[in-house]
């Protein structure tokens, strides 16, 4: 049985994008794998978020991986701030990074360029911390996206390099899970890239049936087809590929016909869309909303996810430390 790691930052909540693009194969693959998911509310202190929303936002992330179908029985679910052996090992693994590789990090570098005013130690870092992450449970696989990769290949580099250092084989190199299959990437509502928190395009878990509605019947679409057969646009293209994902393969059949006969009506187009989302979307909301009101059970799952968590932690700070030469008198 193998080792995996995956975390999410507790900044917002999941949509689309994250449901489709890795959490249905978490939930596949947690009965497969000795699975760690973790929320990282320490990775969200790099963008200074409301001390009052912390918290919240925590338990909102928690209360979806729980309602989207991630069980803490069987995998072990915590909060990144839970387990303070990440802290010390973050530390400990600083210790051989070097702040050149640091400052040639895409993410860096694009983080600098849109945030100048808070250029901090932490967002530098930011790939040690993940690292931490990763190999506290000496993973064997992590799940990334593609705008992750060059982290997961610095934690790789690290691990090299502490095994090179201290002359052991203690870190595995954790490789990409891409659960077997080309990952499904859900593209946004506003005509280009993919669905993410920060751009304002996508469907959220969480979200109402109304607000489904009225966030579909906006997207971004063109003039229509001028011939038949016409290649689609980016926009409509987008349109259809999220139609491929919630819909039946005879409402994707009828829908390409009426395009390609150029009798397509995008606004019937998009009520189905919308229709179809939320019958995917609605059952996941009532999940989450009921576990997010039951303290109790949720209080339960951050106790047991953070023993189980930190008796793996700890297991490995306690021989990293022995293998630096930090010894008992």
């Amino acid at each position: 049985m193998k080792t995996v790691v995956s975390g999410i930052r507790s900044t917002g909540n999941l949509h689309l994008g994250n449901y489709f693009g890795a959490l249905r194969n978490f939930i596949k693959m947690q009965h497969e794998n000795r699975c760690f998911f973790f929320i990282a509310d320490y990775h969200s202190l790099t963008t200074h978020p409301d001390p009052a929303l912390l918290h919240v936002n925590v338990k909102n992330v928690l209360s979806e991986y729980l309602g989207s179908g991630l069980d803490p029985e069987v995998a072990t679910i915590y909060i990144q701030s839970d387990v303070p052996e990440v802290a010390e090992l973050y530390l400990l693994l600083n210790m051989h990074t070097y702040v050149g590789e640091l400052e040639r990090t895409a993410s860096f570098k694009e983080k600098i360029r849109k945030h100048p005013d808070n250029v901090n130690a932490g967002l530098l870092t930011y790939p040690v911390l993940m690292a931490a992450d990763i190999l506290l449970h000496r993973a064997d696989y992590v799940p990334v996206g593609k705008d992750q990769e060059q982290h997961l290949e610095m934690t790789r580099r690290f691990a090299r390099r502490f095994n090179n250092i201290y002359g052991v084989e203690y870190f595995p190199e954790s490789m990409p899970y891409n659960f077997g299959q080309e990952l499904v990437k859900v593209p946004g509502l506003d005509g280009s890239g993919k669905m993410g928190k920060s751009e304002g395009n996508g469907i959220f878990l969480i979200d109402s049936d109304a607000d489904i509605r009225k966030k579909v019947m906006r997207a971004v679409t063109d003039e229509g087809p001028k011939e038949p057969n016409s290649p689609m646009s980016e926009p409509v293209q987008n349109i259809f590929t999220i139609l491929k994902i919630v819909s039946s393969p005879d409402t994707v059949d009828y829908f390409t016909e009426k395009y390609n006969t150029c009798e397509i009506r995008y606004g019937d187009l998009k009520k189905q869309l919308a229709e179809d989302i939320i019958k995917t979307v609605a059952p996941i909301r009532e999940r989450i909303l009921e576990i997010r009101s039951d303290d109790a059970f949720l209080a339960k799952v951050v106790k047991d996810g953070k023993e189980k968590a930190r008796a793996s932690a700890d297991k490995t700070v306690a021989e990293v430390r022995e293998i630096m030469g930090f010894k008992p008198f």
